[in-house]
């Protein structure tokens, strides 16, 4: 009998199994790990922001908000934040609170603790 096999050895299908295994083990973390960066980095930028509006904040009003920025929102004269204060996108749930000496928020009034 002279017939032609079509398909796939178990050991074909093995082999490429275990090859995509191993990009998977390799891709995997470093995805999981540009995520936590990301997030690290759009709080940056969270903070970098709101220093501007509470200095902004100062100079309309001649005083510093409080240490939880609620005197921002509106109804206030001006819309410091139109979509609300930001939340820290890796922490979500503590707000950012200022340091009340000088009147920033950095990394002593906001940890990101545990949460990576």
């Amino acid at each position: 009998m002279n017939r032609e096999e079509k398909g796939f050895t178990l050991l074909e299908v093995l082999f490429v199994v275990i090859v995509i295994a191993i990009l998977a083990a390799i891709v995997i973390p470093r995805v999981i790990l540009t995520q936590a960066t990301a997030k690290e980095n759009a709080c940056d930028a969270n903070l970098a922001n709101i220093n501007a509006q509470i200095e902004t904040y100062y100079f309309n009003t001649g005083s510093w908000p409080s240490e939880e920025l609620l005197e921002m929102r509106p109804p206030t004269t001006y819309d410091y934040f139109p979509g609300g204060i930001p939340s820290c996108p890796v922490n979500p749930v503590g707000p950012y609170r200022m340091n009340s000496t000088t009147h920033r928020i950095n990394d002593s009034t906001h940890d990101h603790g545990s949460a990576i």
